[in-house]
C-alpha cells in the first residue's frame, strides 16, 4: 500500500483546469454554489435529471479534493519524425524489434526470479536465527522461571529488524512502503507516481521486506514481489539506469511510455508468478488487477516472462536446498498438494452439494470480515496521514507494532494449553514444548512461532486434531487486528499472506465444528482452511478470476476450482456492498485520478461540454519562441498538452485545430534551439530525430533549465514536423460514457473537444473524468485541487 508519509506529497499536475462549481452549470445553480462556497461536491438523487434539473434535487456533500499527479503518454504521437522512422525501418528491423521484446521479457522473468530467491533465502536465514535464539532462551527459562527475559529478547529482536526496515523506507524512499500494488495499478492506469519504478525504490523494497518479515510483523513477502518485478521491468526495458547515470545503448526504441507500460505489465505478472508459483495466475492478475490497457500481443510475452520467473526461482531454490533435480519450489509460498482422490471415495453428488453449499456460506463471512478489515484500515490510514506523517514518528510506530506483536504472541503462547502429540505432525521447524508434557508441543506456539507461509501450510495439511477450536478462534481475532494495524506502516510488506492465514484459521475452525452435524464426509478441516483463506483474501482485495487461478496453481489441484470461484465471487459481492477493496481505498486516499473500467452509472446526461475545461491554451502552427517560453514558465499553467491551431490568411475566421503537441516535446525543441531563423541560416547542427526525444526520456529537463536569450525570444518555431497532426477529438455533445470509453480503450492523456467547425472549445483529461463517481447520494463531483 501507499506509505502514510507519501500521502502528504503533492505530485506535479497534468494540467490545472479552472475550478468548477458543480455538475449543474446554469446561472442560478452557479450563483447558489458561490453562496454556499466553492468547495462543495454536488450529489444528485437516485433519479438524476438533465442539467436543467431543479434546485431541490441538488445535495451538497463534504469537500474532497483530487491531488495533482503526473500523467503518462500512452498514446503515440504520430508526427512526421515518427512516420519517417517507420518508413526507414526495414522488415528485418521490425523482426529484430520483436525479438528484442522477447529478450527483454526473458530478462525480466530471470531477474525477478533471482530477486525472489534472494528474498526467500535471506528471510529464512534471519528468521531461523531469530527463532533458534528465542526458542533456546524460552526452553532455558521454562523450568526455572524468568520467561520475562525471553519476552524482552523476542520484542527487542523484532523491533531491531523492523527499525532497520522502517528507517530505510521512511527516510530514504517512502514510496517503497507497503506492497506497492496500488502504485503499480496507478502506473499502468496512466498515472505517474514519482519514483515508483526507480532503482533506489527496488533496493529499499527488497531490504525492507526482508527486515519486515524477519521482524515478525504480520506481513508477507509475496505482495512486494509484484512491485519489485515492475521496477525490474521498467529498468531493463530502457537499457540504461538514470539513477546510476549509465546508458548501455540498448533497447533505445523502447524509451517511451507505451512500450514501458507493456513491460511493466510483464514485470507485475512475473512478480506474481515468483510469489505463488502461478504463471497463468500472474498473467490474469496483470490483466484483471493491474493493466488498464491490454494489448492482445502482450499475452504470450507476459506468459513467457512469468514462466521464466517461476522456473528461475524453482531452480535456484532447489540448488540452495541441495536437491537440484526435484524442482519442488515453484514459488515463495507452497500450499502443498491436496488429496486428488477425495471426491472419488465418497458419493459424488452428496459431496458436491455439501461443498458448494459450504462455499456459498463461507463467502459472506469472508466478505464481511474483509469489509471490516478495509474500513478499520481506512480510518487508521487517515489517522496516520494526519498525525504520524514525520519519518521519526513512523519509525517509532513500526517499532511499537513489532514489540506489541511479539508481546501478544508471547502472552497467547504462555496462557495456551493446546498441547498436541509431536509425532502427529511432521516437519515442524521450531516446535516449542513450553509447559506441555514430553513428546508434545504447543500448537498455539507453533502457529505464532513460525514463518507465516509455513503456518498457512500447516493449517491446510495438518491432520484433524492438531488444533484446538479455542486456539484457532483466539488466533483469528488476534491476528486480524494485528494485520489491520500493521498494514500501512512505513515498511515494505504485503497483505496476501496475513489474509490467507486469517482465513485459513477461521476456515479450519468451521471444519472442526462440522462433525457436530451429520456431515462427517467433509470433516477434513484442511479443505475448509483453503476455502476460508480464499474467502478472506478475496474479501480484502476483491480479486476473482486471477485469485482463483493463483490458488488452483498454488495447490496443484483443479478439482477445487469451482468451489474457489464460488467463494471468491460471493465474498466480493458481499464485501462490495459495504466497502471498496483495500487497494482501491488506498488509491482514493492518495487522491489519484484513477480512471475505472466503466463510467459512473446515470452519467449519460453529462456531455463533453460540461466535463471539459476551458478556455484552452493553444499555439499557432508557427509560434514565437518567447510566447512558448512564457507559457511553459508560468507556474499557474501546468498544462502538458497544447492544441495547435491554424488561422486563415485573412484572420477573420476563428482558428481551427490542426494538431497537438506536448510540453516535453516543446522543451526538447527549445533545448536544441529548433528555430526557423537558425534553420534558414544553416546554424543548426543537424536535423532533430526521435532519438533526441528518447534520450531525454523519462526525466525531461524543466523549463527553468533552458536558457533562451532575448534575441532568440523573437525567433519563430515551426511545430508542424513535431506535433501530432491527428489527435483524438470529440464533438462537444459527446456523452461522458463515450468519452470514458475512449480514455480507457486507447490510454489517452488529452482529448480535444471541438465544435461543428473543428474549432477548439475545450480539453478533457483524466482529472476531468476522475472527479465524477457514484456515491451514496447519487452522482457526485469532486473538487480539483489547484496544485
Amino acid at each position: 500500500t501507499v506509505a502514510s508519509s507519501a500521502s502528504s506529497t503533492l505530485y506535479p499536475s497534468d494540467r490545472d483546469p479552472p475550478t468548477v462549481s458543480g455538475l449543474v452549470k446554469g446561472p442560478a445553480q452557479r450563483d447558489h454554489a458561490q453562496r454556499k462556497g466553492s468547495k462543495l461536491i454536488w450529489g444528485l438523487g437516485k433519479h438524476w435529471n438533465p442539467p436543467h434539473v431543479a434546485m431541490k434535487h441538488l445535495k451538497p456533500l463534504k469537500s474532497v479534493q483530487l491531488r495533482g499527479t503526473g500523467i503518462l503518454d500512452y498514446d503515440n504521437s504520430e508526427n512526421q519524425l515518427f512516420l519517417e522512422e517507420e518508413r526507414r525501418m526495414s522488415y528485418l528491423g521490425f523482426r529484430c524489434l520483436e525479438i528484442s521484446r522477447w529478450v527483454v521479457c526473458g530478462l525480466i522473468g530471470f531477474l525477478t526470479g533471482l530477486i525472489a530467491c534472494f528474498i526467500d533465502i535471506m528471510v529464512e536465514q534471519l528468521t531461523g536465527l531469530k527463532y533458534y535464539v528465542v526458542k533456546e532462551n524460552i526452553e532455558k527459562f521454562t523450568a526455572g522461571g524468568g520467561l520475562s527475559i525471553s519476552l524482552i529478547l523476542w520484542a527487542v529482536l523484532n523491533s531491531a529488524f523492523v527499525m532497520v526496515g522502517a528507517i530505510i523506507v521512511a527516510f530514504f524512499e517512502p514510496i517503497a512502503g507497503g506492497s506497492g500494488i496500488p502504485q503499480i495499478k496507478c502506473y499502468l492506469n496512466g498515472v505517474k507516481i514519482p519514483r515508483v519504478v526507480r532503482l533506489k525504490t527496488l533496493l529499499v523494497k527488497v531490504a525492507g521486506v526482508i527486515c519486515s518479515v524477519a521482524g515478525g510483523l504480520v506481513v508477507g513477502k509475496e505482495g512486494p514481489m509484484i512491485h519489485s518485478g515492475a521496477v525490474v521491468a521498467a529498468g531493463v526495458s530502457q537499457g540504461r539506469s538514470t539513477s546510476l547515470k549509465r546508458d548501455f545503448k540498448i533497447f533505445e526504441y523502447f524509451r517511451r511510455d507505451t512500450e514501458k507500460r507493456d513491460f511493466v505489465s510483464a514485470g507485475a505478472a512475473a512478480g506474481v508468478s515468483a510469489a505463488f508459483g502461478a504463471p497463468v495466475g500472474g498473467v490474469l492478475f496483470s490483466l484483471e488487477e493491474a493493466a488498464s490497457y491490454w494489448n492482445q500481443m502482450l499475452t504470450w510475452r507476459i506468459f513467457f516472462a512469468s514462466m521464466i520467473s517461476t522456473f528461475t526461482l524453482n531452480f535456484f531454490l532447489s540448488v540452495y536446498n541441495k536437491n537440484p533435480g526435484e524442482l519442488s519450489n515453484p514459488g515463495l509460498i507452497n500450499f502443498g498438494s491436496f488429496d486428488r482422490n477425495f471426491l472419488l471415495r465418497n458419493r459424488l453428488w452428496v459431496v458436491i452439494s455439501v461443498f458448494v453449499l459450504t462455499c456459498e456460506c463461507g463467502g459472506p463471512p469472508g466478505g464481511l470480515l474483509g469489509a471490516l478489515f478495509n474500513a478499520l484500515n481506512y480510518w487508521l490510514t487517515i489517522f496516520r496521514i494526519r498525525y504520524i506523517h514525520r519519518p521519526c514518528l513512523q519509525v517509532m510506530e513500526a517499532m511499537l507494532v513489532a514489540a506489541v506483536t511479539a508481546t501478544v504472541s508471547f502472552i497467547m503462547i504462555y496462557f495456551s494449553n493446546a498441547c498436541q502429540p509431536l509425532d502427529v505432525v511432521q516437519g515442524e521447524d521450531y516446535p516449542l514444548q513450553l509447559y506441555c508434557d514430553d513428546g508434545e508441543y504447543n500448537s498455539m506456539a507453533t502457529t505464532f512461532f513460525n514463518r507465516p507461509e509455513k503456518s498457512v501450510q500447516n493449517l491446510f495439511h495438518n491432520p484433524p486434531g492438531s488444533y484446538h477450536p479455542l486456539t484457532l478462534g483466539v488466533f483469528t481475532i488476534t491476528y486480524f487486528f494485528l494485520a489491520c494495524w500493521t498494514y500501512g506502516l512505513a515498511v515494505s510488506a504485503g497483505v496476501f499472506i496475513p489474509s490467507l492465514l486469517i482465513g485459513a484459521a477461521w476456515g479450519r475452525l468451521i471444519g472442526i465444528m462440522l462433525p457436530v452435524f451429520p456431515l462427517q464426509i467433509w470433516a477434513d478441516p484442511g479443505k475448509y482452511a483453503l476455502i476460508g483463506a480464499a474467502a478472506q483474501l478475496g474479501g480484502i482485495v476483491r480479486m476473482t478470476l486471477s485469485l482463483t487461478v493463483i490458488l488452483i496453481e498454488a495447490t496443484g489441484n483443479v478439482t477445487y476450482g469451482l468451489p474457489l470461484m464460488l467463494v471468491l465471487m460471493t465474498a466480493k459481492i458481499v464485501g462490495d456492498y459495504f466497502e471498496e477493496g483495500l487497494y482501491d481505498i488506498h488509491i482514493k486516499l492518495q487522491s489519484v485520478p484513477f480512471v475505472h473500467s466503466e463510467a459512473p452509472p446515470t452519467s449519460h446526461w453529462l456531455t463533453a461540454r460540461e466535463v471539459m475545461s476551458s478556455p484552452v491554451t493553444s499555439f499557432n502552427r508557427v509560434e514565437r519562441v518567447g510566447t512558448i517560453v512564457d507559457l511553459l514558465s508560468n507556474t499557474s499553467t501546468n498544462h502538458n498538452g497544447f492544441p495547435v491551431v491554424v488561422s486563415n490568411a485573412n484572420g477573420e475566421e476563428p482558428a481551427k485545430l490542426c494538431g497537438l503537441i506536448l510540453r516535453s516535446q516543446l522543451i526538447v525543441l527549445l533545448k536544441h534551439k529548433v528555430f526557423v531563423e537558425l534553420a534558414r541560416s544553416k546554424l543548426t547542427r543537424r536535423k532533430l530525430q526521435l532519438k533526441d526525444f528518447r534520450d531525454a526520456y523519462p526525466r525531461f529537463p524543466p523549463i527553468q533549465s533552458i536558457h533562451v536569450s532575448q534575441d532568440e525570444r523573437e525567433c519563430m518555431m515551426d511545430l508542424t514536423e513535431f506535433m501530432n497532426p491527428t489527435p483524438y477529438t470529440v464533438p462537444q455533445e459527446t456523452s461522458l460514457p463515450r468519452v470514458y470509453k475512449l480514455f480507457r480503450a486507447l490510454g489517452l492523456r488529452h482529448l480535444v473537444v471541438v465544435d461543428d467547425s473543428n474549432r477548439v472549445v475545450g480539453l478533457v483529461t483524466r482529472k476531468d473524468l476522475a472527479r465524477y463517481h457514484l456515491g451514496k447520494h447519487g452522482l457526485e463531483e469532486l473538487q480539483l485541487a489547484q496544485t
